[in-house]
């Protein structure tokens, strides 16, 4: 868990890591909530291997622009790295913003994986770290803690190098994750697959019919006993607002106040249908999108029936 803290030690760690492949990264900002945040650390790790932390380095950036533009260039720029981060928009912020090239963020990765395969109530690294990776009891209070005080507490580094350890094995995870719905279509099992999908397909009838019909004696029973909210839901409700117009006087206003509504309008099947041959006279842009379904056979067969 090295911790360096000069110019100079910084700066050959990060012509060393111009060499690497693939960097973990985690950031602590100091001033977060202010409109001047400070960068104060920038935690690397090279190994995801390595589950002890020495491997983690620690660089103490506070007020150092030039190892922070430094770190910028040769890292950040720098195509050929790889660099993984946990809601890698808030560190990219100050570490190139949307220069920065080559990035990997672990949360919009796990964004992408269907919930059947990770089904989190959200996806923090601590949640991530927990379900996918076995770590547990992680302590998360020196992460709103004050990073621009010198010297940092033990705490505080033991927490800002765990950090890293963390997201290079969530990192691993989702890859491995991602793997599993990342499949060539052309190897697919057919068979398997069709009796996979009709199986589901019947139990997601039955769900969403359970499913809508205890969702709505629940708000009418909330609504009759007049309760906003329990320990496992809330209703809510909004006012929906509707304005409509009959589409002559709304071409009468546009010709004699020269609004300026000129946008393509979607003709439906209805409307090319009450137009008729008028249709002719409109210069139209047709669009054709082919749509696909699947079908079980049993639902096949109802529909020849009908």
């Amino acid at each position: 868990m090295p911790y360096l803290t000069t110019a100079g030690e910084i700066r050959s760690l990060i012509a060393k890591y111009t060499k690497a492949k693939t960097l973990w990264i985690d950031t602590e900002v100091a001033d977060y909530k202010s409109r001047n945040p400070r960068l104060s650390l920038i935690q690397i790790l090279d190994n995801p291997h390595d589950m002890t932390g020495n491997n983690v380095y620690i660089l103490d950036v506070l007020d150092q622009p030039d190892v922070i533009a430094d770190f910028t260039l040769q890292i950040m720029f720098n195509s050929a790295i790889e660099k993984v981060f946990h809601n890698a928009s808030y560190d990219l912020r100050l570490l190139g913003s949307k220069k920065a090239k080559n990035i990997t963020c672990t949360l919009e990765m796990a964004k992408k994986i269907p919930y059947y395969l990770l089904p989190l109530p959200n996806y923090q690294l601590k949640t991530l770290a927990t379900a996918l990776c076995n770590f547990h009891n992680i302590d998360k209070q020196e992460q709103s803690g004050d990073w621009g005080i010198r010297p940092l507490t033990e705490d505080q580094i033991e927490y800002a190098y765990f950090d890293c350890i963390y997201l290079a094995q969530v990192h691993l995870q989702l890859l491995s994750l991602n793997s599993q719905i990342s499949l060539d279509p052309a190897r697919e099992d057919l068979a398997t697959l069709s009796e996979r999908y009709t199986k589901i397909e019947q139990q997601r009838k039955l769900i969403n019919s359970e499913f809508d019909y205890l969702q709505e004696r629940l708000k009418k029973a909330m609504q009759f006993q007049n309760i906003s909210e329990n320990e496992y839901c809330q209703l809510s409700h909004y006012d929906r607002k509707s304005v409509k117009v009959k589409f002559s006087e709304l071409v009468k206003l546009v010709e004699t106040q020269d609004v300026d509504l000129d946008f393509p309008i979607t003709l439906t099947e209805k409307l090319q249908k009450d137009l008729g041959r008028n249709l002719e006279q409109l210069d139209v842009d047709i669009e054709k999108t082919t749509v696909w379904r699947i079908i079980a056979k049993n639902q096949e067969n109802e529909v020849n029936n009908e």
